[in-house]
């Protein structure tokens, strides 16, 4: 996620890290999936959520779908299941046929 500086609030959005230009991150904040475990060590609720929907199998694409979902939840407290899947198109997953990622992202927008 890149975090740009609005009207002194920071604003996040999901990009695509693969394509993305060194350059192009001058001035923001990038945030990764390891960003997201807390000082302590617990894991964010997004990541115990795809831990117990068995939403990561080989586990490739995981850390885009965790911040795509991450992403989505700020700006959208309580999506429908056709928006979280279109929110998390832009991530590609061989394995789990998304059910249990789409089941993550629902239960976690309910505890948030």
């Amino acid at each position: 996620m890149l975090g740009e500086l609005n009207n002194n609030n920071i604003i996040y959005k999901a990009i695509n890290s693969c394509i993305a230009f060194v350059p192009s991150l001058e001035g923001k904040q990038l945030l990764v999936v390891e960003d997201l475990v807390s000082k302590n060590g617990a894991l964010h609720i997004v990541q115990d959520a795809m831990i117990n929907y068995h939403g990561s199998q080989c586990g490739f694409c995981t850390p885009g779908m965790v911040m795509s979902a991450v992403d989505l939840l700020q700006k959208n407290k309580n999506p429908s299941e056709q928006e979280i899947r279109d929110w998390l198109e832009g991530n590609i997953c061989r394995c789990t046929g998304y059910q249990g990622i789409v089941a993550a992202v629902k239960d976690t927008a309910s505890k948030m």
